[in-house]
């Protein structure tokens, strides 16, 4: 009797989640396709049918990062209030639940583009990532009133990302309480 068939949506999404699980744990260079496919359970056509190469499913796999954490971002943002000042000492709150996280890794783009040769589709990517993350803090820095917006946005952003490096250096969740303290203080020096 032949096995039903699974429809492609499905096999896509099996695909991705693997590679969301695997490369975050382990980086895209240190997961070969074969355990994609083998962990998956899907055929070989089948992945690449979907990700007709690598660098494609790690650029779906960045995709649906990017989903997640700023989607976090603007999450912990809205819920600190109305106020942009609010919101750029709240978007911390992503943080911290990040360094709490089961399995936390850290930066997923941080950690991709380390991995990947400067000018590459995918380490484009992660730049692009860290871009378009900055220009809404920049956005929201501005709406705040900050005198030099761009500057607290870069300010915070770095701070982002040292926070989520810390928290897997250190396995501390406190890291992500020192950024927002820290965040709080650059936000009330900009804004006065």
């Amino acid at each position: 009797m032949p096995t039903p068939r699974t429809p492609a949506g499905s096999a896509r999404e099996r695909i991705l989640d693997t590679a969301f699980r695997l490369f975050y744990a382990y980086g895209p260079r240190g997961v070969g396709v074969d355990t994609v496919i083998a962990e998956s359970g899907v055929a070989k056509a089948t992945l690449y049918k979907h990700f007709p190469s690598k660098d494609d499913l790690v650029l779906a796999y960045l995709d649906k990062v990017d989903q997640a954490w700023f989607g976090a971002l603007r999450a912990a943002a809205r819920d600190a209030g109305d106020e942009p000042r609010a919101q750029l000492v709240g978007m911390f709150d992503a943080l911290t639940g990040a360094c709490r996280r089961e399995g936390y890794h850290g930066c997923a783009f941080i950690n991709t583009a380390a991995e990947s040769p400067a000018g590459s589709p995918v380490h484009a990517r992660t730049v692009e990532h860290k871009n378009v993350v900055r220009a809404w803090v920049t956005d929201l820095a501005r709406r705040a009133g900050a005198a030099e917006p761009e500057l607290l946005a870069r300010q915070l952003t770095l701070l982002l990302d040292g926070g989520l490096a810390g928290g897997v250096l250190d396995a501390d969740p406190a890291i992500a309480e020192a950024a927002k303290r820290t965040a709080r203080a650059l936000v009330d020096a900009a804004l006065g």
